[in-house]
């Protein structure tokens, strides 16, 4: 079920106190003057209601991709509705996993797992316009015919700041929020410059070298997925649809 920010900060909502206190974190991270979140878009769309959340249990349940997949269906058919700056955020429920503290590539292998199950569940063709191969410029994660640009922070992440949430957390922005943020148009430039300059204030490491524009020839979207703690990234992208063929 998808909630909007009105809904969630209702009194009448009923929340788990796991979910409050994720939605709690998300807020504050998106308000904080002293230390200002990087990304102006997902600010812009907290603070003026574009959002849409949603909460997963144990990322490693049987049910999560069910849960996950139920989500993104709910939302693509809303998403155009929300707002220029929307996205879909899922938060986990990381309790478990807490109390035996995984390591960021622990994390980084239970996303790509989330998402290849979650894919499995698709029963839309990959749109015809996006490559299935993830070594192509073109390629994104697509859910339902709608390309997305994923996300993911953990608790594990202690630099990479912009990269750290106390739960795992997943953001899904559909590639339609991104027609006027590229290097052909002069907000999309001034945007990237604001960001690049809020997000060396903001982690305690240089840019990532996999942070590229979109349909850049040099660029891999799913190394921008998955961030690490250093400049490092898998030698190879683990999203299955085109080894396993699950499209025409």
């Amino acid at each position: 079920m998808l909630h909007t920010k009105e809904e969630i900060e209702n009194p009448k909502t009923s929340l788990e106190k796991w979910q409050e206190l994720a939605y709690t974190a998300f807020g504050d991270m998106m308000t904080s003057r002293e230390h200002a979140y990087p990304c102006v878009p997902g600010i812009q769309g907290y603070t003026n209601g574009m959002l849409r959340f949603g909460f997963l249990e144990d990322p490693r349940c049987s049910s999560a991709p069910k849960q996950l997949a139920a989500l993104l269906k709910e939302y693509g058919k809303v998403s155009r509705e929300a707002g220029r700056y929307t996205s879909l955020v899922v938060f986990c429920d990381t309790a478990s996993l807490l109390k035996d503290p995984l390591t960021i590539k622990d994390y980084e292998q239970l996303f790509w797992s989330l998402l290849n199950q979650t894919h499995a569940l698709d029963e839309t063709d990959w749109p015809g316009d996006i490559s299935q191969d993830p070594e192509d410029p073109s390629w994104e994660f697509c859910f339902d015919g709608e390309p997305y640009f994923a996300f993911c922070a953990t608790p594990a992440h202690i630099k990479r700041n912009s990269r750290s949430f106390p739960s795992m957390l997943l953001a899904f922005q559909p590639r339609w929020v991104f027609e006027d943020i590229n290097d052909s148009t002069t907000y999309g430039r001034r945007l990237k410059n604001v960001i690049r300059k809020r997000l060396a204030d903001y982690d305690d490491l240089p840019v990532h070298p996999s942070l590229k524009w979109y349909g850049q020839q040099d660029n891999h979207e799913w190394e921008q997925y998955f961030l690490r703690d250093d400049d490092s990234s898998l030698p190879e992208c683990p999203f299955l649809a085109k080894s396993r063929s699950l499209r025409p």
